[in-house]
C-alpha cells in the first residue's frame, strides 16, 4: 500500500473534532486535545496576528485560547460544531486583548514569510517575477495589509476569515452570530471600504503644480 493511500485511509477513520472534544469533555483526555490543538494551532494563530499585527503575541494568544478551550471544556454543548466554537473563542480573546492599553497602536499585519495573500485579494501575477515586478508585489501586500489594518475590527474580521481562512458565508454567520445576509450586506462594505483605502495608500500625493516661467519683460524708459 502507498503511503498516500495509507493516508488517505487513515484521514477517513480518523475522529471528527467534535468527537475529540467529546472526549475531551468527559474524560479531559490529553491525546484527543493534543490533537485537536495540532489541527486547528496554526489557522488560530494566523487569525491573532492579522488581528493584532504581532506574530510574536499571536503565539502566546493562540496557546490561551487553547487553555481557555481546555479549562472551560463543559461549556462546549454536543451538537455544536467545534471549528466555530473555536473561532469564537479566539476572536473574543484577541478583541479582549487589543483593548488593552498596550495595544494602542497602529497594527500593521504582518503574516509569515511563508504564508501569500490570498488569491482574492492578490493584485500581482504568480510566477517567478523580476526583481521589480518582486518589488511591486511586495510594496503591494503591504498596502493590501496597511489597509487591511486600518478597517474597523467589525469589517476586518469578515475579510480575514472569509479571504484568508476560506470560511464559507453560513460559517461566518455562526461564528459571529449574525443573519447570513447582513455577514454579506457587510462584506460588500467591507471589500468597497478595503479598496478606497488601498487606493489611497497606492496612489501617489499630489505633487505641488508645476512652475511657470515668466518671460521677462523689457522696460523703455522715454
Amino acid at each position: 500500500m502507498s503511503a498516500s493511500r495509507f493516508q488517505t485511509l487513515k484521514s477517513l477513520f480518523a475522529p471528527t473534532d467534535e468527537q475529540l472534544m467529546w472526549r475531551v469533555q468527559m474524560t479531559g483526555d490529553p491525546g484527543a486535545f493534543g490533537e485537536l490543538v495540532r489541527r486547528w494551532e496554526a489557522p488560530i494563530q494566523r487569525l491573532c496576528a492579522r488581528l493584532t499585527g504581532d506574530e510574536h503575541c499571536a503565539e502566546d494568544l493562540a496557546q490561551e485560547v487553547f487553555t481557555r478551550i481546555f479549562l472551560h471544556r463543559a461549556s462546549f454543548q454536543q451538537g455544536a460544531r467545534f471549528s466555530t466554537y473555536l473561532w469564537r473563542v479566539a476572536l473574543n480573546h484577541t478583541y479582549s486583548d487589543l483593548r488593552k492599553p498596550r495595544h494602542r497602536r497602529e497594527t500593521l499585519l504582518e503574516t509569515p514569510s511563508d504564508d501569500a495573500e490570498p488569491a482574492h485579494l492578490k493584485l500581482a501575477d504568480d510566477g517567478a517575477p523580476a526583481p521589480d515586478e518582486a518589488l511591486a508585489r511586495r510594496e503591494t501586500g503591504d498596502a493590501v495589509r496597511r489597509a487591511l489594518s486600518e478597517l474597523p475590527e467589525a469589517l476586518r474580521v469578515l475579510l480575514v476569515l472569509r479571504h484568508y481562512e476560506g470560511l464559507k458565508f453560513r460559517e461566518i454567520a455562526e461564528v459571529l452570530d449574525l443573519p447570513e445576509g447582513t455577514v454579506k450586506t457587510r462584506m460588500t462594505e467591507a471589500l468597497s471600504e478595503l479598496a478606497r483605502r488601498l487606493r489611497r495608500i497606492l496612489e501617489p500625493p499630489p505633487g505641488p503644480p508645476p512652475n511657470r516661467r515668466v518671460r521677462p519683460t523689457t522696460l523703455t524708459v522715454v
